[in-house]
């Protein structure tokens, strides 16, 4: 069942202020001694990062959802994170731009499931569990050549690149461009809600209602996968945010595709940075890989909302 107009605008409302309370927590705590110089160009960036980061993540995570049907889906299950990371990690070693190699790698993971599954497009549900199947031993195998890859790393970037890929915000840029992403993917997925929502009601009722399934399902999958190779370029890779914030809010009553792309978007930004918060202040001045500490976050999260679920 659906959240009324008066309550689905409360839980807006206090997404808002979650995210405005998060992201002036992440400006101000620990900022003692720095002056506005310093924290404009060393903590702003980085909470940018964040909100945008965790935008994106959680806008991917609702795409594969929906194109699945299943609320286990991600870009990390699906592997195209980790194809993100392998392009991200090849364009490392071999000093090209780390946004191309990862928005490469991330769109090459997308092409080799389509490519393995080549009816999970069509106007049927059916090949969608195959899908899922064939995504989560493309994450293993995406993740079986990182870990070579990072083996064959020179010594004065293995730290760094370990780090990166765990997931770290501390040297994170293009959050401006990660947040820009982010409203044009909200945008995105706003114009066409009705079809999707159509299509959240399973691929062969759109299909008898008119809508262009396989178009569809092609432009959420492109869409999820270059919103993961932006958020792993910008961040490294970072689970859970994308399993968890369109679940919660689904299980909160929220169903529509317009009000999940914004409110998804809100929630995971806030989620980001909260985390970040806690990854840089726990065991201060040391710094924790903020792609650890959200899956000690998240993980407990998911499997509460799962037993919520279930009830």
């Amino acid at each position: 069942m659906g959240l009324t107009g008066a309550r689905l605008s409360a839980l807006a409302v206090a997404l808002l202020a979650l995210l405005a309370a998060a992201v002036a927590a992440g400006l101000a705590l620990g900022s003692a001694g720095l002056d506005r110089e310093l924290i404009a160009e060393l903590r702003a960036p980085r909470v940018a990062a964040a909100v945008g980061v965790g935008a994106l993540l959680a806008q991917a995570g609702l795409a594969m959802q929906v194109l699945l049907r299943n609320p286990l889906a991600d870009p990390y299950v699906l592997g195209t994170s980790g194809g993100a990371s392998v392009g991200g990690l090849l364009a490392l070693m071999a000093g090209a731009s780390l946004w191309l190699g990862a928005g490469l790698g991330a769109l090459a993971a997308g092409a080799a499931l389509l490519a393995l599954t080549r009816s999970a497009l069509a106007a049927s549900d059916d090949a969608s569990p195959r899908l899922l199947l064939t995504g989560v031993m493309l994450a293993s195998l995406c993740g079986a050549v990182a870990t070579l890859l990072l083996a064959m790393t020179p010594d004065e970037r293995l730290r760094g690149a370990i780090f990166w890929l765990v997931g770290d915000l501390s040297g994170a840029q293009g959050g401006t461009a990660c947040g820009v992403a982010a409203l044009a993917f909200a945008a995105l997925l706003t114009l066409r809600d009705t079809a999707i929502d159509r299509l959240q009601l399973g691929s062969e009722v759109a299909a008898l209602l008119g809508e262009p399934v396989r178009r569809l399902r092609l432009a959420l999958l492109v869409a999820a996968s270059l919103a993961a190779g932006m958020a792993v370029a910008s961040a490294g890779a970072i689970g859970f945010v994308g399993l968890v914030v369109p679940q919660a809010l689904r299980l909160l009553g929220v169903q529509r595709i317009r009000d999940l792309a914004w409110m998804s978007a809100a929630g995971g930004a806030a989620l980001l940075t909260l985390a970040d918060l806690v990854a840089r202040t726990v065991v201060a001045p040391l710094e924790l890989p903020v792609g650890a500490v959200m899956a000690l976050l998240g993980a407990p999260m998911f499997i509460v909302i799962l037993a919520r679920g279930t009830r």
